[in-house]
């Protein structure tokens, strides 16, 4: 059984995108999109939802004291804190440029900071941020306000702050607790640390405390993996991100080339470490969500799933859906679900055109109709690990080469194909990216001539 499973894992090891979009970045067609067609789409979307379900806002905060070797975020490596206020202030007149587009005020349904290090910026000016997005829109009655916190610099001030604020989610990056492997990728942070912030969190009222915890990372064995599990299990974090390292210093430069690829687990290490997580997890309590995510049963992602309301984007999985989705500053990508946008990637020519009075896009797509019946399949394979057509709005002329693609897999066990549906089986789970790709024209017609994912597994 064992060996079975070895040799799925090296038959569907490939490339492939992670799918917090459709079409993925690298097949967006930039030559046709334009900043005013962006803003058509998204006004379109905000006036369809707004009053229904309100929108999601995503803030990027660049700025990190120390590169962290494994990080492919967009970052801005600085001890120089006087970059916070100018920042906050350029992410506040974004955001008003947005809110001249819109004829009445957004209901922010959910808000998240990530970055980067948002606990880089101090709580007064955290509060500046938040306090300038709320003067111009209003909370939804069941709004989520979350952060992303590095548990060696989020301190009592800052969680209290936040919480004053309305933030009652907190997802702190651990990693691994091994300290030849913390060395490696440059994050030195002991069990303490992550213990001191996760119960200072609880101790002040969040509701759900999350932990980032990551397999196939340099010098990391089973044993490795094995001891950051059950420390975590004595922490019990509501939530958990368990998921692959994806390596690609190609994207994302010096940032990923601090170890060798040689100092890497292989391919066959990495399943085993997923498969160990995946049990001692399942023995904690923790039930999967989706694709890399793990969650008790009391948390509100499991309760999502569960109500068949669970949500993907480039937050990745999220309890509450959004039509419209905003993201503010350096590298932020915005979905108005007809369309996608991303902001430019460097600071100083984010300010620029913000000075100029331009929202700071600098690439995007605008769906077609193929476009969004091929989301909607992927987003519920992601999601709901299954799919339908049975009704012709989600026909695609394509689909009948798609379900070739499939067959194979169906016979591997990973599907089922019925009539009209397709549904993913929980020794699919894993490769659930794979699957999505036999959806995905845009990667079958055109074979990227260099590797732009990760791998699947």
């Amino acid at each position: 059984m064992l060996g079975m499973f070895n040799s799925l894992v090296n038959k569907y090891n490939i490339a492939g995108p992670r799918y917090t979009s459709y079409p993925t970045v690298p097949y967006w067609d930039n030559a046709t999109f334009s900043l005013d067609k962006w803003k058509s789409s998204l006004v379109k979307s905000f006036k369809e939802s707004n009053s229904k379900e309100g929108i999601s806002l995503y803030i990027h905060l660049p700025f990190c004291e120390s590169l962290c070797t494994f990080c492919g975020c967009n970052k801005r490596i600085t001890k120089q804190h006087s970059v916070e206020s100018p920042y906050i202030q350029a992410v506040l007149k974004e955001w008003h440029l947005y809110l001249a587009l819109f004829d009445k005020k957004p209901i922010i349904k959910e808000l998240h900071l990530g970055g980067g290090t948002p606990t880089f910026f101090s709580p007064d000016h955290l509060k500046v941020l938040i306090k300038g997005i709320l003067e111009g829109a209003e909370r939804a009655g069941n709004y989520e306000f979350s952060f992303e916190g590095h548990p060696n610099n989020t301190t009592r001030e800052h969680l209290q702050a936040l919480y004053d604020l309305g933030f009652r989610r907190v997802s702190y990056g651990v990693q691994d607790y091994n300290p030849t492997v913390q060395k490696a990728i440059h994050r030195i942070q002991p069990f303490e640390n992550v213990k001191a912030a996760t119960d200072l969190a609880r101790e002040i009222g969040y509701t759900s405390v999350g932990h980032d915890i990551i397999f196939g990372l340099p010098f990391q064995s089973l044993a490795h993996v094995k001891e950051t599990i059950l420390k975590t299990k004595s922490l019990l974090p509501d939530r958990l991100a368990f998921y692959s390292y994806a390596h690609v210093p190609w994207i994302k430069g010096n940032g990923q080339r601090g170890f060798n690829d040689s100092d890497l687990p292989s391919a066959d290490l990495k399943r085993k470490q997923y498969e160990l997580g995946k049990q001692l997890l399942g023995q904690v309590g923790y039930e999967e969500i989706g694709m890399d995510h793990f969650a008790l049963p009391t948390d509100g992602l499991h309760k999502s799933m569960l109500d068949g309301n669970l949500h993907r984007n480039f937050m990745g999985y999220t309890a509450s859906k959004t039509q419209a989705m905003i993201g503010l500053g350096v590298s932020s990508i915005s979905d108005s679900w007809y369309g996608f946008s991303q902001n430019v990637k460097d600071i100083e020519s984010y300010y620029k055109l913000l000075e100029e009075d331009t929202i700071p896009v600098y690439r995007g797509h605008i769906l077609n109709e193929e476009d969004l019946k091929i989301r909607r399949h992927i987003l519920n394979l992601m999601c709901q690990f299954k799919t339908s057509w049975h009704s012709d709005d989600l026909y695609f002329t394509e689909l009948p080469d798609s379900l070739i693609l499939l067959k194979e897999m169906e016979k591997d066990g990973l599907l089922q194909i019925g009539n009209r549906t397709i549904e993913v089986t929980s020794k699919g789970q894993l490769f659930v990216r794979n699957i999505c790709m036999a959806f995905d024209v845009l990667l079958q017609r055109k074979q990227p001539d260099s590797q732009l994912f990760s791998m699947t597994v």
